[in-house]
């Protein structure tokens, strides 16, 4: 009925409520993740602390977020979604906030931390909220738009960021987009109702127990998700962090054409999830879905390695990379979601998008190393190799385990 859809979308007012309210929290999240990074030279030269010293805020953060994933899963299947969305999002805007009143670096850590647990709820509170409050049918669709709007984080910090910071300081920058998030969580707390999980209704009986985490953790499904998301984060770091210096040592690329590569990575990878949003919806053979786009991205990744090539066909062999990634995003999630058994929805998705952080942090130990050995050529083939290895835990997450 029109009263309660949308005409131009066919999307029932109330899903849209919630999508818009999930896409604004993974929007804020992404806008303070990259926040600090633009702002180094002017904390440094304030602050007098060498470039190490402000790399280990940013490790303190995502070390933070990383384990504070896991911890989040248990507690958004025992307290419910959104509430751990919306305080997670109250203090990582207030966390960053404060992080611009600190008169010393010590400070600097311990607020990091706090951001940091505050970005770690994201993930299994946005996706919990999705599965249960968006209907099968639109669900894939959903994922893409709660991707994109963390992509449009991520491509508006740096440039908010770095101009606040340029013209008023860096502490500015840290106090106006920390209190700007907090009166957008604010916002959401009264907008809450697009976010709450009604409780599963039994059928016909009582409901089973929800499994333990140490009982999620067993599955031989959940591993083989939670090794997805490490092959694929190993992967997506020797892209987005080492292809620029890889294409310029190794493909005889310049510096803006190297830049370029990896813009036009994450405009393909942006295209491919909002593409992917509607192949998820019209099929139930995600797994297909998944394992084709990272079997197609794989060999695109070896190609970039092997062919003798201008850099102009690399740099394009990168961006139809990305694309077929992002394809493969909304179906990586509905499988996962598929994975997990009534009750464990935040557990599943906490321990799997933990994945993401463990290679977050291998990535770069083996990226960096063979640039230092001059092997930049090897660093297509490291972002390609995990992605084909990923292939076969696709298949092995294709099914929702029995019970």
């Amino acid at each position: 009925m029109v009263s309660t859809e949308f005409a131009h979308t066919g999307w029932p007012r109330q899903e849209a409520s919630t999508l818009g309210a999930v896409g604004v929290a993974h929007f804020c999240s992404h806008l303070l993740q990259l926040a600090l990074a633009p702002l180094f030279l002017f904390m440094r030269e304030d602050l007098n602390v060498s470039f190490f010293a402000l790399g280990l805020v940013l490790s303190t953060f995502y070390l933070c977020s990383g384990v504070g994933q896991v911890i989040s899963g248990i507690l958004v299947d025992r307290f419910g979604a959104h509430r751990l969305l919306l305080c997670g999002l109250l203090l990582q805007g207030a966390a960053t906030a404060a992080m611009g009143l600190a008169p010393h670096y010590a400070l600097l850590l311990p607020l990091a931390a706090l951001a940091g647990l505050g970005n770690s709820v994201y993930h299994p509170a946005d996706l919990s909220i999705l599965s249960h409050r968006i209907a099968p049918a639109r669900l894939g669709r959903a994922f893409a738009a709660h991707v994109i709007a963390g992509s449009m984080g991520f491509a508006l910090s740096p440039i908010v960021s770095g101009a606040i910071g340029l013209a008023y300081g860096w502490r500015a920058a840290l106090l106006a987009m920390g209190l700007a998030v907090v009166a957008i969580g604010f916002g959401l707390v009264a907008w809450r109702g697009a976010l709450k999980v009604a409780p599963a209704a039994p059928h016909g009986g009582p409901a089973a127990p929800a499994p333990g985490f140490l009982a999620v953790l067993a599955m031989p499904v959940v591993l083989m998700a939670f090794l997805y998301f490490v092959l694929t984060s190993i992967s997506l770091s020797g892209i987005q962090s080492f292809a620029i210096v890889a294409l310029q040592e190794g493909f005889a690329a310049s510096v803006a054409l190297a830049t370029l590569a990896v813009a036009l990575y994450q405009v393909g990878n942006s295209a491919g999830v909002a593409l992917g949003g509607y192949v998820a919806d019209r099929t139930a053979r995600h797994h297909l879905v998944a394992m084709g786009g990272l079997a197609v991205a794989c060999a695109l990744g070896l190609l970039a390695a092997m062919l003798v090539v201008p850099p102009q066909v690399t740099v394009a062999l990168v961006a139809l990379t990305g694309a077929s990634m992002g394809i493969t995003t909304p179906s990586r999630d509905l499988l996962v979601r598929a994975a997990a058994p009534a009750g464990a929805t935040g557990k599943v998705f906490g321990v799997v998008y933990s994945g993401y952080d463990i290679g977050s942090l291998l990535g770069p130990l083996l990226f960096g190393l063979l640039l230092d050995h001059h092997l930049p050529r090897l660093v297509f083939v490291g972002a390609a190799v995990p992605l084909g290895l990923a292939v076969a835990t696709a298949f092995a997450v294709r099914r929702r385990p029995a019970g």
